[in-house]
């Protein structure tokens, strides 16, 4: 179901960090300080010139065989004012410039007065040197300008050069993408989707804005070598034979072939080459192992294996969401480098929406705003999912010709499921992979038709009998529902503008999804629109028609038992940390648990009332049992380490042992600001190092999950 990965370079092909103004370097001008030294020394030097200028004065050296005249000193003097005056101008620019000039030019006055008030005639010689410094400082300062300018011209021309080499680099590699999605039917898009998803994954990595562009197009290119490959077999709807298997698996060395010649850009041919590798060593074309694969190659690995889960293929719709996390979770450390897998699980969770992934017209109602039925169930829109907030559906009804007996469509109908992919399944195969569960069915005049519920109640309240009875069967009726889902009840609200009709359905279990898939017969269903309150409702909103579902029948330990429905929709109360401190607890999933993390966690937080999410919350870790970890919000550095040894049996043991039920002990270590958790279960071990920040004070740890129910829990060395 997965495709394989890529590697990195075994010269570093990371550049490095791109600079701040995006090209051309920037002259650095020396510090301010330099400028004030400069200035103070010209002024010292300035007013010593002055004072032995008229001096009589003399410095008598080795006992009075030499004798200086202090005036003589100028000659020392003068040369260092200009040459702190020309230090300026060469390296502060137009502030060292008019600075200059400023002090040259305020010394004029001094030197006319000297020389002809005071009748000083060795002022002349400063005054010709005043006049030579100023010409000196002005063709210094022009000479600079020219040059600035000269260089600012230089740099935007390669700016523009180099933005036209750009341009031209990725109209190409569109046009290689493009010629390379021609040949596959299947997989139009594939290129782009992959490219985004590796740039993704880099970011999430920390990777500079240079290395991401870098992988984007590698990934980009990363399947060129199939223009090599014959049209029959890369459109072959079926499975390839081995022969025909064999000549795909030279695409990899067909696109390092033609990328290799971009000398420019040698990271192209990486992503080529090597994204076939597989992190175990049992990939193609050169079986490399772990780091020795490039490391663009190991990130598009990821995103390649993703896109071509979540796309549409001949034989398969694209694969849901959950299902296509858990392969990446089993993935990780044999087909993909474990960090980049991490990230890529990261990155789908965060896309509660689904939207990474084909865009395609994935169902009956997708980019529509209307269903025209025929037989009934012959069209049925994708699901729209129920939560705690409330969901408003406004549409339009009317009957379009008879069914064969007869008959005309009295109204639309509401099925109420739950599937992995959020749309209505008849075959049997896809009720079964896809896990499709179907509550009942629900005609907007309020008759219900139950399947898989405990119990429905119906309430009607007429709006306005005359209306009711003068009803026309071939107009178009209006009809807006609101639906909301609190655990295992569903209400759904149906308002014609004649009546309103309450339905109220008791699920079977808490841990399910309710989807609404709008359908009927012989009938057009036209504006179609669906909203979603921001706010959830109360958690008494539905009033309840049956009693609660519980797997909570073990036996009652230290805290009370839990039951959480959902990931991480309820937790234990925090227990205080203490070195050496052991819980134990039975955990069963849920019924209805099917995948690797419906299973315990453990979370490690502080908070004023020892209550997860409660008044000044901080959580440093989450670790699951299936071995993942979390850092939240950075307030914690995290070492995880996670061993298979000899017992583990695989991830299908693994949650058929979780569905059994087993009995698990979680010991807790803390010295100082580190705390260590760790576990062992059906063969997998799990240890993670969590270093707090300075300061902190008590912390806790608490037990959570994902469809699960815990019992009997125990603690020792520890305060509840």
């Amino acid at each position: 179901m997965i495709k394989d990965s890529d590697k990195k370079d075994n010269a570093d092909t990371r550049p490095e960090k791109a600079k701040k103004y995006g090209g051309g370097t920037k002259r650095r001008e020396p510090s301010k300080i330099i400028y004030v030294l400069f200035l103070l020394i010209y002024l010292v030097t300035t007013l010593s010139m002055t004072r032995v200028a008229g001096s009589q004065e003399v410095i008598v050296l080795n006992q009075g065989s030499v004798i200086i005249p202090v005036v003589t000193l100028n000659g020392i003097l003068s040369p260092l004012a200009n040459i702190c005056i020309i230090f300026m101008v060469v390296f502060f620019g137009k502030l060292g410039f008019i600075t200059s000039l400023t002090l040259l030019l305020f010394q004029f006055p001094m030197l006319i007065r000297s020389i002809f008030f005071m009748h000083n005639t060795s002022s002349a010689a400063g005054l010709f040197s005043n006049v030579f410094t100023i010409i000196t400082v002005i063709l210094i300062y022009r000479r600079n300008v020219t040059i600035e300018r000269y260089q600012k011209n230089e740099v935007e021309n390669l700016r523009a050069q180099r933005g036209f080499t750009e341009r031209l680099f990725e109209q190409t590699a569109t046009a290689l993408v493009g010629a390379i999605d021609a040949k596959d039917e299947y997989s139009h898009g594939h290129s782009e989707r992959v490219a985004e998803y590796a740039e993704k994954i880099a970011r999430e990595a920390g990777m500079s804005d240079e290395e991401c562009r870098r992988i984007y197009y590698a990934g980009l290119l990363h399947d060129v070598g199939k223009i090599g490959i014959a049209d029959n077999i890369i459109n072959k709807n079926g499975k390839l034979t081995p022969e025909e298997y064999e000549v795909i698996k030279q695409h990899p060395v067909m696109g390092n072939q033609i990328l290799t010649s971009i000398s420019e850009y040698p990271y192209l041919s990486i992503g080529a080459h090597f994204h076939h590798e597989r992190y175990d060593g049992k990939g193609y074309p050169d079986r490399l192992k772990g780091d020795d694969i490039p490391e663009i190659a190991r990130i598009i690995s990821v995103a390649d294996a993703y896109d071509a889960m979540t796309s549409n293929r001949s034989y398969r719709d694209a694969i849901p969401q959950q299902l296509v996390r858990e392969e990446i979770v089993k993935g990780a450390g044999t087909q993909f480098d474990p960090e980049y897998a991490k990230i890529m699980q990261h990155l789908i969770d965060l896309d509660s929406e689904y939207k990474m992934r084909e865009r395609t017209v994935a169902g009956n109602l997708a980019g529509r705003d209307e269903l025209v039925c025929g037989i009934y169930r012959g069209e049925v829109s994708d699901g729209i999912l129920l939560t705690q907030n409330m969901t408003g559906i406004h549409l339009k009804f009317k009957p379009e010709g008879t069914a064969p007996d007869g008959t005309v469509s009295r109204s639309p109908a509401i099925i109420l499921f739950d599937s992995l992919d959020g749309r209505v399944h008849e075959s049997e195969k896809l009720i079964r992979e896809l896990a499709y569960f179907e509550y009942g069915e629900i005609w907007l005049d309020g008759h219900v038709s139950e399947k898989n519920v405990r119990r429905t109640q119906v309430l009607e309240f007429e709006k306005d009998a005359e209306k009711t009875r003068s009803r026309s069967r071939d107009k178009e009726t209006v009809y807006d529902i609101e639906a909301v889902n609190i655990n295992d009840h569903v209400l759904i609200r149906i308002d014609d503008s004649r009546k309103i009709t309450e339905v109220t359905l008791a699920l079977p279990d808490s841990s399910r999804y309710a989807y609404i898939g709008l359908t009927g017969e012989y009938c057009r269903i036209s504006e179609i629109a669906v909203s979603r309150s921001e706010m959830p409702v109360s958690k008494d909103y539905i009033s309840r028609i049956a009693d609660p579902i519980s797997y909570l029948n073990g036996p009652a330990g230290d805290i009370p038992n839990i039951q959480i429905d959902g990931s991480r929709s309820a937790a234990t109360d925090g227990i205080a940390i203490t070195d050496g401190m052991t819980v134990s607890f039975h955990t069963l999933s849920l019924p209805t648990a099917r995948l690797i993390w419906h299973c315990p966690y453990i979370v490690i937080f502080s908070s004023d009332d020892k209550k997860v999410k409660g008044k000044n919350y901080r959580e440093y870790a989450l670790t699951r049992l299936d071995g993942e970890n979390w850092d939240v919000d950075g307030f914690a550095e995290n070492k995880l380490i996670v061993n298979r040894n000899d017992d583990f049996e695989g991830w299908d043991a693994w949650k058929k042992a979780c569905k059994e039920g087993f009995d698990c002990v979680v010991s807790f270590g803390r010295a100082g600001n580190k705390i260590s958790v760790t576990t062992e279960n059906q063969g997998l071990y799990v240890k993670n190092t969590t270093t707090l920040p300075d300061g902190t004070g008590e912390v806790y740890a608490a037990l959570t999950g994902d469809q699960v129910a815990l019992t009997n829990i125990r603690i020792q060395g520890g305060n509840a």
